[in-house]
């Protein structure tokens, strides 16, 4: 005759502490993982597919670099009249005016006249500290927002932040790549996305906590908190 387990033995015993554990550690990660899949569900919604014209003009326009494009889509912009003034954020230290006007066509009158350039920003949060500044030195009430659709979200997030008092209007620049070829189908895109997801998250826990007085990050590449005017395009001729 056979013997059944039992329960109660010690082998029976020490198998349900074991059962508990992966229950207490599976179902966390399967809920996390869901509530992931789900934001990145959320975060591709806000990405724009294709380039829009701003429903209407704005005090200013900044530009954040860092992608292809999106300097001489603001550019283009301003010519058009929809911003009186244009700040190119995160410009390298070693760049200046005659560098950008020969990497935009016929942009040489506009560089004198109507364009700041920012060096002091290295990432998206300092981007913003030095857009408050700027506009708040001249009175900008309204911004259009020029920067890549994939890294629109986060810096609406830092932008909006950073100042309160200020309408933001989105302008995401589309890139050639992801018109011709779906973000699914590109190892190199989906990793983008996933990355620029991943900051995306860190800057709305980041935010979020910081209006409940709770800044618990501190950026040593973050300009000083000095006021002061950016370099005209002009000024940074010489």
């Amino acid at each position: 005759m056979s013997l059944q387990p039992d329960d109660t033995s010690p082998k029976g015993h020490a198998a349900q502490p074991r059962g508990w554990l992966r229950v207490v550690i599976v179902v966390p990660l399967a809920l996390a993982f869901v509530a992931a899949a789900v934001g990145f569900i959320d975060f591709l919604s806000q990405l724009r597919g294709v380039e829009t014209d701003p429903p209407h003009n704005a005090d200013g326009i900044v530009v954040l670099t860092g992608g292809s494009s999106r300097v001489s889509d603001a550019m283009e912009l301003l010519a058009a009249g929809y911003g009186k003034r244009l700040l190119i954020s995160g410009v390298h230290p070693t760049n200046d005016a005659n560098d950008i006007s020969r990497s935009v066509p016929d942009s040489q009158g506009l560089m004198r006249c109507c364009v700041d350039l920012d060096r002091s920003a290295v990432n998206t949060r300092s981007n913003a500290a030095e857009t408050r500044r700027w506009a708040h030195e001249r009175g900008f009430k309204s911004l259009i927002v020029v920067t890549s659709n994939y890294h629109m979200p986060r810096a609406i997030v830092e932008l909006s932040h950073a100042m309160p008092d200020i309408t933001l209007i989105p302008f995401a620049v589309v890139g050639d790549k992801w018109r011709d070829e779906p973000w699914w189908t590109s190892g190199g895109t989906f990793r983008l996305l996933l990355s620029e997801y991943a900051k995306y998250v860190a800057a709305e826990m980041r935010v979020r906590l910081a209006d409940l007085g709770l800044d618990l990050t501190f950026d040593l590449a973050e300009p000083p908190a000095a006021p002061h005017r950016p370099a005209t395009a002009q000024a940074n001729k010489d």
